[in-house]
């Protein structure tokens, strides 16, 4: 063994005469690598806001709460002893709560704020169905801002006299506190202050609550007031189907009153913390979500159960849910840029295929000359592998200049593959050149060596069709995600995400084997003809149709660009039948509480305005309370017009309902209902009871069927409004859908009004505009385009490295007489069987990969539907992208004929002797 013995002058000369091929090849390796390097920082910068954005998203159900009891307030002698510094403890409580939450946590929280609330009463003033809460909130800053536009705020009771020791009797009268109104609340109960409240509990026991003064807040956007929205304005919904509710403020001084006017445990007192979304990122979530369940694991222990610390939280999910999308999103990347890859290594092998045909008399000739093959193949390593590093580090320089990091292990099969696929192939073709075994007489042996070829072949093929099947069943099996998630997202697990690259290589190669037989085939009636123009095309393709590595780079590329193009589509086709199922309509107005008495008004209004098809009024309440046979659920009731609802759905792409008709004429009885459960707690045929305040019966449903998907609950129960107002239950509705071409027009001004205006449109385009979906729907394109150029690419190399041998034959037959017009055309029939493979079989090709994998790849999770959307087909595109590979062959044969129109006819008779 000796080491190779390098000839720096060949090396030289030879990378001068190829500079062409090498500089192509050295660009399509900075492109690639550019890509290649940059989307996987990229995603994980994604990652980040994702997290945050999801966290802002999730609203209070990422807050983290904790809850402790009061101590009793028992006297030495009886009777239930005043604290006056009740405001105090719940500040030391709010103290204690930030102190075992750790500085983990603390550091991605807000500042908390502590509240105690009272049991929800009942307003006794003859209204229907309307509740009352008092609430005391403070913060580190001493409690939301408030100023007081009549009268005071709350002070200590007048019973509560002057001492600090103040009894208060276990029986006696109904202990008097001072509370403070919104301007909102006190204009709907028409109180002002000095007058009391007329409240009563679940026990039917009086309340005497006194109003002090009515304040208006100094920023109702101050997080605090989340906690009791009740406080600042009425609430519909809140305790019931129907009921409104409202609040009274404390303030520190009435705090211990509040104590006295309720039962020892009927004051409880809560801490939140909410989450800073700027302070999250994708490396912390994980540490985060731990630390939530820790706490939540350790919930309730102490030295004391008035003690005992009880934590709360969805944050930890809420994080999980983060941490799915967007591992995900990582894997579904990872499987598009995995398919550039592919495609790039194969053109790569093209561009190294085409450069060892121009090398082919220099390397022979080196050969005979009596250069050993490691040293051929060690020179040609080195010229390719400088022009690989340089392009590859020229990639990965662009790539960290658009990105906050660099990939390099994701550039390293395309630097490996530019680096070894010229020498390999120019060792290989030196090799046979100068091989001194001679072809056998035998017939037989001739016949095992042919088959023996056949066999090597057909290995490869299994080999390809085995890897790709492989790749398939562990997607279907294991799902694009890795089973166990990574705290960086780097991309899904690695066989499941090659499973659309290596399905569109091994079905190209199936049909690029049948290439042969229809060619021949073409031939055979061209030779019937009387065309000779067909005859020459026909047998020129039936001579090349055994070149697989261009036609292969070719339908691969082809196939990929149009399943990047169909994940697009299928993405954005999902989001807006998620948008539709999120709104109902092309808009939803959501009427406040203070105003629902003018929703049959404003829907009026809104349905006279231009261009309206349908105008739908409905009472919708999240979270009702309904039971289930002996469970208790919280569907999301809706009440409304069953007809009009079903000709609403009519005239959108949402799906109808039939069983709505069911509604429109109940029978005597229970009150027909429709439900939507998502865990099976609600089911067609199930007797159901719906709750009413105030101690009424409750009013019987039965499940006649299944309810259409309203908005993103999980859960839902349809009911008729004149079935329940029959039931005794009048409804005031509080939702509002309208569609027709107008909608946006007609309800802009009717969100002054005390609405809340909603527009599919505006759903989806914030939708679409999240962090992982827009990447995700950028790279998609990015792909699709980088696929069409590599797949052109590939074409124009490949009839590059056929071209001498074309033209050579096509300006022999000119010397017949063939005319250059002519000569165009059998030149574009040598290339037009191929082309026409990748045109037709290769969309239908990247069709069929999408409907095999795109259920795996969780595209639901981006589109925010319950359900995989539906696989859609962008034939617009896909035609497109065919016509774009029949038009380059338009381009490609006139340049060829430009570029040899000069040659000598001696010199075209002479080649090859």
């Amino acid at each position: 063994m000796r080491p190779p013995t390098l000839h720096w002058p060949s090396i030289r000369g030879r990378a001068r005469a190829d500079a062409g091929p090498l500089l192509l090849a050295a660009a399509v390796v900075a492109a690639v690598a550019l890509l290649a390097g940059a989307v996987p920082p990229l995603v994980r910068a994604t990652a980040d806001d994702a997290v945050r954005d999801t966290v802002r998203r999730a609203g209070d159900n990422a807050d983290v709460r904790v809850h402790a009891r009061f101590e009793r307030d028992d006297g030495p002698t009886g009777g239930r002893l005043r604290a006056p510094l009740l405001a105090d403890e719940v500040d030391d409580f709010r103290d204690r709560a930030s102190f075992e939450l750790g500085a983990g946590l603390h550091a991605v929280l807000q500042p908390p704020v502590a509240f105690v609330t009272s049991p929800v009463l009942s307003v006794t003033d003859g209204s229907v169905l309307r509740t009352f809460q008092l609430a005391y909130l403070a913060t580190d800053g001493g409690g939301p801002a408030v100023t007081w536009v009549a009268g005071t705020a709350p002070g200590p009771a007048a019973a509560a006299g002057t001492g600090r020791l103040v009894v208060a009797p276990y029986v006696g009268p109904p202990w008097p506190v001072q509370i403070g109104l919104s301007e909102t609340d006190a204009a709907a109960l028409g109180l002002s202050p000095g007058d009391t409240v007329p409240l009563k509990d679940s026990h039917n026991q009086v309340k005497d609550v006194r109003v002090s003064g009515v304040f208006r807040p100094a920023d109702d956007a101050d997080p605090a007031w989340r906690l009791a929205p009740s406080v600042l304005r009425p609430v519909a919904g809140a305790d019931g189907v129907g009921t409104t509710r409202l609040g009274g403020l404390l303030s520190r001084d009435s705090l211990p009153d509040a104590r006295l006017a309720f039962e020892q445990d009927q004051l409880e007192r809560t801490v939140r913390f909410a989450p800073q979304p700027e302070a999250l990122t994708w490396s912390t979530a994980s540490t985060l979500a731990a630390n939530v369940v820790q706490l939540k694991a350790t919930s309730g222990a102490s030295n004391g159960p008035d003690e005992a610390l009880r934590w709360e939280s969805q944050l930890d999910a809420v994080l999980r849910d983060a941490r799915t999308q967007v591992n995900a999103a990582a894997a579904q990347a990872s499987v598009l840029l995995t398919g550039i890859v592919s495609a790039t290594v194969l053109v790569l092998l093209v561009a190294a295929g085409l450069l060892v045909h121009r090398r082919g008399p220099t390397l022979v000739a080196a050969r005979h000359r009596g250069a050993a093959l490691p040293d051929l193949g060690a020179e040609l390593f080195i010229e390719s592998a400088a022009a690989a590093l340089a392009a590859t580090a020229i990639g990965l320089l662009l790539a960290r200049a658009v990105a906050p990091g660099v990939a390099v292990l994701s550039v390293l099969p395309l630097a490996a593959a530019a680096a070894t696929a010229a020498p390999a192939l120019g060792v290989l073709a030196a090799a046979r050149a100068t091989n001194d075994r001679r072809a056998p007489a035998n017939r037989s042996a001739r016949r095992w060596t042919l088959r023996t070829r056949q066999l090597r072949r057909a290995a490869l093929d299994v080999a390809v069709l085995v890897a790709a099947a492989g790749a398939l069943v562990a997607l279907h099996q294991r799902g694009i995600t890795p089973a166990g998630t990574a705290a960086v997202p780097d991309g899904g697990a690695g066989l499941p995400t090659s499973a659309p690259a290596l399905g569109a290589l091994a079905a190209a190669l199936l049909l690029l084997r049948l290439l042969p037989a229809g060619t021949h085939l073409a031939l055979r009636r061209a030779l019937r003809s009387r065309r000779p123009l067909a005859v020459f095309g026909a047998a020129r393709a039936a001579a090349t149709a055994t070149r697989v590595l261009a036609p292969l780079a070719l339908v691969t590329a082809t196939a990929l660009a149009s399943f990047a193009l169909t994940v697009d589509a299928t993405a954005g086709q999902g989001l807006t039948d998620g948008s539709w199922r999120t709104v109902g309509a092309d808009a939803r107005l959501d009427v406040a509480a203070a105003a629902a008495t003018s929703t049959p008004a404003l829907a009026a209004r809104v349905a006279a305005a231009p261009g309206i098809d349908q105008v739908v009024v409905a009472q919708v309440t999240d979270r009702a309370r309904v039971i289930a046979d002996t469970a208790v659920t919280a569907p999301r009731l809706v009440v409304v017009d069953a007809a009009a609802f079903q000709r609403l759905l009519a005239t959108t792409p949402l799906p109808d309902v039939p069983a709505l008709a069911r509604l429109a004429d109940p029978a005597p009885g229970d009150v027909p209902a429709l439900v939507l459960s998502g865990d099976g707690s609600l089911q067609p045929g199930m007797r159901l009871q719906l709750p009413q305040p105030g101690g009424a019966p409750a009013i019987r449903l039965t499940a006649v069927g299944a309810a259409p998907a309203i908005g993103d609950a999980t859960d839902v129960v349809v009911v008729d409004r004149a079935g329940l107002a029959a039931a005794g239950l009048p409804t005031v509705p509080n939702t509002v859908w309208v569609t027709g071409p107008g909608t946006a027009a007609a309800v802009a001004a009717a969100g002054d009004g005390g609405a809340n205006v909603v527009l599919r449109a505006d759903v989806e385009r914030a939708r679409r505009a999240a962090p992982l979906t827009a990447g995700l729907l950028r790279l998609a394109r990015t792909a699709a385009a980088t696929l069409l150029v590599l797949g052109l690419l590939g074409l124009a190399l490949g009839a590059a490295a056929g071209a001498p041998q074309r033209w050579q034959t096509i300006t022999r037959l000119r010397t017949l007489g063939l005319r250059p017009r002519d000569a165009r055309w059998i030149a574009a029939g040598e290339l037009l069987p191929a082309v026409l493979l990748a045109a037709v079989g290769g969309p239908l090709l990247g069709a069929l990969l999408a409907r095999l994998t795109l259920g795996p790849l969780q595209l639901r999770l981006l589109t925010r539907q319950t359900v995989d959307p539906a696989v859609a087909l962008p034939w617009g595109w896909l035609a497109l992208l065919g016509g774009v590979l029949l038009a380059a062959v338009a381009v490609v044969v006139p340049v060829e004929a430009a570029l040899r129109r000069r040659r000598q006819l001696g010199e075209v008779l002479r080649a090859g002797e």
